[in-house]
């Protein structure tokens, strides 16, 4: 295999390849993103549960993004790897980068569900669950069998960007869609029909889940271009090594989202025990609950948002590595304009609607004080959602094009230093309120380093090998003073 299947990635107008990469891969993220956010809709609704099982699925969610963020270590450092080699016709590399993929999927998933079931109790607590004791009992049930999912929502996961990377992006979307599928149509039977509660939630989400990492298994069987062979599946230091590199940003993208989120949780726990209403018991719950909502609200926004700039990671790749880098520099722009366009969209409707938006998560069935909490944190926490979508579409390119240290880093100063600084410094000030406000004002900050990165970025993209420039080395995409002899 040299790599030549590939070559229209190449040749194909970048506005036709955006689209047939991006598309699929969006719908595969927005489903993926769906797999929380019914639950929350389908528990919010069950009056047995309300707002008490909105809080407990706030506090498991992060668990869930910390498996995420494992797998999609290994499958997005797989795809780029995977499009670099395939650019500068290493199809061998390519392959044992299939391999070691997959291995390195089915290990830590398993070693992370161990973890989980040996450690709940301390893991709940950290992540606020002790809010009060309903919180926490449901908190534990649903994590439970949430747990017992985690290899096959791992190695779903992971294989995602994987199928990208080999040429089918459609494949890769079914395989997701369908495990979204199972779960919308069990979570009514099991809440609603069975009252299964939060065990019912959770069973639907894994059986979802074994469907797309079974869906998975089937198209590796069936690989093409990048079919690996038995011996490809040893683990080689070199290759788990550049494949981690590779995909160190999109680990640190969700692992540092965790970070805040569990400084959140704990901010609201402490700073809302402190509110006139919400330190009341019947009450505490409600903040934690809310800011969950709000949050899946974003991670939909941002699933559409990463699927653009991760679908063109294999496009991006193969130019890179074949040295077409005035393609790269159109793809970017093209890039960049249609995340801020989804930015603004999301815009509007978090500060128009947020009635509606809240009333999907049984606002009918709650206290005037649910309602009025949750119109203010759309409001507030979500008001800087374009520099939040051009921010995450610079993390994802940057690691496209190879520059993994200068994506690694921006995104752990969004999420980290601003993120649970700002969460953690802000309430000490505004209380609970301080909270919302962390949001958009790390987007802010973050954008104006991101600002002075993307122009960096258009410069170096304007240099071309007619400029006495040659392709680097291969091992970030970039491109090396011509050395005469």
């Amino acid at each position: 295999m040299n790599g030549t299947e590939n070559r229209y990635l190449g040749e194909e107008p970048v506005g036709r390849l955006m689209r047939k990469y991006a598309v699929p891969c969006i719908i595969s993220l927005l489903v993926g993103a769906l797999y929380n956010i019914v639950d929350q809709i389908f528990i919010a609704n069950a009056t047995y549960l309300g707002s008490y099982g909105n809080a407990a699925n706030t506090v498991v969610f992060p668990l869930t993004v910390i498996a995420l963020a494992i797998a999609v270590m290994i499958g997005d450092g797989c795809c780029a790897f995977v499009s670099l080699s395939l650019g500068k016709k290493e199809g061998d590399r390519a392959k044992k980068s299939v391999g070691n993929s997959i291995i390195l999927l089915v290990l830590s998933g398993i070693i992370l569900m161990i973890l989980y079931l040996l450690f709940s109790d301390g893991i709940l607590t950290m992540f606020g669950g002790t809010v009060n004791d309903e919180t926490f009992r449901l908190s534990k049930e649903y994590f439970f069998y949430i747990t017992l999912g985690i290899p096959f929502y791992m190695f779903g996961q992971g294989m995602n960007p994987v199928i990208r990377a080999e040429g089918s992006p459609k494949f890769a979307m079914v395989s997701t869609l369908a495990g979204a599928v199972i779960n919308i149509i069990l979570d009514p039977i099991f809440i609603f029909g069975f009252k299964w509660g939060m065990m019912g939630a959770a069973l639907a989400t894994v059986i979802g889940q074994i469907a797309t990492a079974v869906l998975a298994v089937l198209y590796i069987k069936h690989m093409k271009i990048i079919k690996p062979l038995k011996a490809d599946f040893r683990l080689k230091a070199d290759i788990v090594k550049r494949t981690l590199v590779l995909g160190v940003t999109s680990f640190l993208s969700q692992i540092s989202l965790v970070a805040a989120m569990a400084a959140i949780n704990n901010m609201i726990r402490k700073y809302g025990a402190m509110d006139v209403i919400f330190g009341q018991a019947q009450y505490a719950q409600i903040p934690m609950a809310v800011v969950g909502i709000v949050m899946k609200f974003f991670q939909i926004v941002i699933s559409i948002v990463v699927g653009m700039a991760a679908g063109c990671i294999p496009v991006v790749g193969y130019n890179m590595g074949a040295g077409l880098k005035d393609r790269v520099k159109r793809l970017f722009t093209a890039l960049l304009i249609s995340e801020a366009s989804v930015g603004a969209a999301a815009l509007v409707i978090v500060e128009v609607f947020p009635h509606a938006l809240i009333g999907i998560f049984g606002a009918a069935n709650e206290s005037t004080y649910y309602t009025e909490f949750a119109i203010k944190a759309f409001r507030i926490y979500l008001c800087m959602m374009v520099f939040a979508c051009v921010n995450k579409a610079c993390f994802i390119f940057l690691q496209a094009m190879g520059k993994a240290l200068e994506s690694a880093m921006l995104s752990m100063v969004r999420e980290i230093v601003f993120g649970v600084g700002f969460a953690l410094l802000l309430p000490l000030k505004f209380g609970l309120d301080g909270v919302l406000y962390s949001m958009p004002l790390s987007d802010i900050l973050t954008f104006i380093i991101a600002f002075f990165l993307i122009l960096h970025t258009y410069r170096e993209l304007k240099m071309v090998p007619g400029d006495g420039m040659v392709p680097g080395d291969g091992v970030d995409g970039s491109f090396q003073k011509k050395m005469v002899p």
